[in-house]
């Protein structure tokens, strides 16, 4: 582990139901405001869930607070992406261009982009060919798969978008931020359902340290509040429906807990070699240490008992990491507000940590669940809880779960936690039993 190349984080961008900026949605977090509310992307008469975690005020065309220059010769960045251009992809490839530019304009890379950097001054250049992107989506263009049927049975195949399948199909978000920052290394896009996105930040740290690149943006990016979205999970019984009370409705660990909310945005990590960004003076949030993977094989949509299978992806993350489950001081649990699932990741988690020491909190609580961006924005959460000590909490809880009680977890409710956070752990997990660990670390 001694030689192995070290990833850090020194660029975050997110979009989400708390806010339409990493800070503003780290401060909103933190304060325990909820970004649920009533749908209003669709008319929801005679649907039978009609809350979901949407952002707000969104605009991809709108002008950037920092324009950027990732090729040194030609004009800025000024807009994600013109008129246009955004009607030629989906609302999920909106909101990854936004997050992903202002996490690489947070990096502070841009001024080293070209021969000598982009200013001509002395200052270590970057190269276009060893900077990648993996932006993990669960289901793709969903809303505009679903406006294009509509259109089809309406007026035939001659109303069919040319633009259809760039609006639809999930690696477009990578492809399209790899084309306007002008990433020419690895290009990926992980899809396995809700892990997608914990999957496209381990497997870009993996990456960078096997010297495939020594820049990644990872993370994820979800948009699928529309009717067949919400009928979808609906039909499965697995949305909350209290729809007389969006801001309570997402309740991990709670006794009265429905289901989960369904939530949208994306977020994204700027991974750099450690060597590579001390090298050129970039501000570092903290370092990716670990990251494990497992499948239940257990069930469909069902997480193993006891949180088997999550479990072990928690184990390979802490070997990976180098250190124990004593030392974690903080988890952002998967913690769904499902009556399975938290209770089973809660089990897990308190066979591995030290109750005592750790904080555990779900912050779907807030957002509502990202589905294909959950791990991303968790992500964030956790790597600045690991740069500030602090911790966001677990809302809406009115009476804990008496099976996650007894584990004598501490799932900081109601109230964030100021403390010394060295060693973070994030869980995602998805259908199919498919689970993702990361581990983060204060540097």
């Amino acid at each position: 582990m001694e030689n192995r190349r070290r990833v850090v984080v020194t660029g975050i961008g997110a979009v989400s139901p708390l806010g339409l900026t990493a800070p503003e949605s780290w401060k909103n977090a933190l304060e325990g405001r909820p970004g649920i509310g009533k749908i209003t992307l669709f008319d929801t008469v005679d649907c039978p869930v009609q809350i979901a975690g949407e952002v707000k005020g969104f605009d991809v065309t709108k002008p950037l607070p920092t324009p950027v220059r990732p090729r040194p010769s030609e004009e800025p960045v000024t807009v994600a992406a013109n008129p246009k251009d955004a009607r030629k992809i989906g609302r999920f490839s909106h909101f990854a261009m936004v997050a992903a530019i202002e996490a690489y304009a947070d990096s502070g890379l841009d001024k080293h982009r070209g021969p000598s950097g982009a200013d001509g001054a002395s200052v270590p250049s970057v190269d276009a060919t060893r900077m990648g992107v993996n932006i993990g989506v669960g289901m793709g263009g969903l809303p505009e798969i679903e406006d294009v049927h509509n259109d089809f049975l309406a007026k035939g195949y001659r109303r069919i978008t040319p633009f259809f399948i760039t609006q639809s199909i999930p690696n477009l978000a990578s492809g399209m931020v790899s084309i306007q920052l002008d990433l020419r290394g690895p290009n990926l896009c992980n899809t396995t359902a809700c892990t997608s996105s914990a999957h496209s930040i381990g497997e870009s740290m993996w990456q960078i340290r096997r010297g495939d690149a020594d820049v990644m943006l990872a993370g994820g990016s979800e948009a699928v509040v529309c009717k067949l979205g919400i009928g979808g999970f609906a039909s499965m019984r697995a949305l909350s429906t209290r729809n007389d009370s969006p801001e309570t409705a997402s309740r991990p660990y709670d006794e009265g807990r429905d289901g989960f909310v369904m939530g949208e945005g994306a977020a994204v990590l700027v991974l750099e070699e450690y060597e590579h960004a001390k090298k050129r003076g970039a501000k570092i949030y903290g370092e990716v240490l670990g990251y494990g993977l497992s499948a239940d094989a257990f069930h469909i949509t069902t997480p193993s008992p006891e949180g088997e299978g999550g479990g072990r992806a928690m184990d390979a993350a802490l070997k990976d990491a180098g250190i124990t489950g004593k030392d974690i001081d903080y988890v952002n649990a998967h913690g769904t507000s499902t009556p399975a699932g938290d209770a089973e990741e809660a089990r897990a988690i308190s066979k591995r940590v030290d109750a005592k020491k750790a904080h555990v909190s779900s912050t779907k609580s807030m957002t509502g669940h990202l589905l294909g961006a959950a791990g991303a924005i968790e992500a964030v959460f956790s790597i600045m809880a690991c740069k500030e000590g602090k911790i966001p909490p677990t809302i809406n809880v009115e009476k804990l779960d008496p099976a996650c009680a007894a584990l004598g977890l501490d799932f900081t409710l109601g109230r964030s936690v100021t403390k010394p956070v060295k060693y973070a752990m994030s869980n995602s997990f998805g259908f199919g039993g498919s689970n993702a660990s990361l581990i983060f670390a204060k540097i």
